[in-house]
């Protein structure tokens, strides 16, 4: 009897082969710059275009102008990638877009200083320009560095640790960001809040940039992805998912999913600052305490049990505490917001329950 292992390539028997865990750590580091500036972005950024002197309108045109080029960027790296390889050089140069444009974006306008002028209006293409520099480095970072686990091993445990090991790093660069700003919070009180934010910016941008150095010096270019050639197994046409009822209801259900929890994250701290009149540390440990209850709940349902039902009540359950946590939000008196503290306990259970039965 011939032996199946005999008949494969070398390529194919190292494919096979379990990853070290420097291997894992080092790639898991690979998207510490990509998180940690993400959460900046969604968390402080409304609220410091809005200190810099753009109006609320003009400021969420910086921040659409981001999201579009992320989501038009995200469309043709992933073919682009595909296509030409060399994961790594993707990756660093969609690193460098991201530190060199997020420490602008936080910065001073660039133009208005070349040009002399400040005018709202070059403001605001100033900082969009940036903004969508920044979202295009971030979309193909990500990309090219999500691709990359299928390409470095074909053993089913190496590749849940690599993603494990990545959404560990996620969780680290989170919680980093916030330890940082209540830092620079708390030690740069006698400065200009402008200055405590491009601090943040700039203290996460060299954290995360160390973590970048990190993975390219420590992963190994992986080779690119061997097709199958079994001519039984045929390609569902892209086309096809769009006759499906199932299909948009998915879509609907995580894209309001997704604006729950990304609306409050970018607007929280416009609420505890302006309308609850807190100090500037809760614009740190408020979305602290949000994430790490959302941490705790979301690795106490990993031991669930999911069938259709339960996702069902879970969704709706996290759906119910958002709408309490909402109307406590709406009604509460800025005498008392210190309760703010126990509501973002809640809107942390229900942005795991919701996100995690979504997904």
């Amino acid at each position: 009897m011939v032996n199946m292992r005999d008949s494969e390539s070398p390529y194919e028997a190292q494919m096979e082969e379990p990853l070290g865990r420097v291997s894992i750590l080092s790639y898991g580091s690979g998207h510490m710059l990509n998180d940690i500036t993400s959460s900046c972005w969604f968390t402080y950024l409304l609220v410091f275009l809005t200190d810099v002197g753009l109006s609320p309108g003009d400021a969420a045109a910086v921040m659409l102008s981001g999201q579009l080029a992320d989501g038009f960027t995200t469309i043709f790296a992933g073919e682009l990638i595909d296509r030409f390889g060399h994961f790594k050089l993707w990756h660093a140069g969609g690193s460098i877009l991201v530190a060199i444009s997020f420490s602008s974006v936080f910065g001073s306008c660039v133009p208005c200083k070349l040009m002399g002028t400040s005018s709202s209006t070059l403001e605001t293409v100033g900082y969009s320009t940036f903004a969508a520099i920044f979202n295009v480095g971030w979309a193909v970072t990500q990309v090219a560095h999500m691709s990359m686990v299928n390409c470095m091993t074909s053993n089913p445990s190496s590749r849940v640790s690599l993603v494990s090991c990545r959404n560990a790093f996620t969780m680290v660069a989170n919680l980093s960001l916030y330890g940082i700003a209540l830092l620079m919070f708390t030690l740069l009180r006698s400065v200009s809040v402008l200055v405590q934010y491009r601090w943040i910016a700039y203290v996460s941008i060299s954290l995360g940039s160390c973590f970048v150095v990190i993975f390219l010096v420590g992963t190994k270019e992986p080779g690119s992805i061997q097709h199958s050639t079994d001519q039984n197994l045929s390609r569902i046409s892209w086309a096809y998912w769009f006759k499906r009822v199932l299909y948009y209801q998915v879509a609907l259900v995580y894209t309001l999913t997704r604006l729950v929890t990304n609306v409050s994250q970018a607007f929280l701290a416009f609420y505890v600052i302006n309308d609850l009149e807190m100090p500037q540390s809760s614009k740190a440990l408020i979305p602290a305490i949000i994430y790490v209850c959302s941490l705790i709940v979301s690795v106490i349902l990993q031991e669930t049990r999911w069938s259709s039902w339960r996702l069902k009540l879970y969704f709706s359950a996290g759906a119910v505490l958002w709408i309490l946590s909402g109307l406590g939000i709406v009604l509460l008196p800025s005498r008392l917001h210190n309760v703010m503290y126990a509501i973002s306990i809640i809107i942390g259970a229900a942005n795991a329950l919701m996100t995690v039965s979504t997904m």
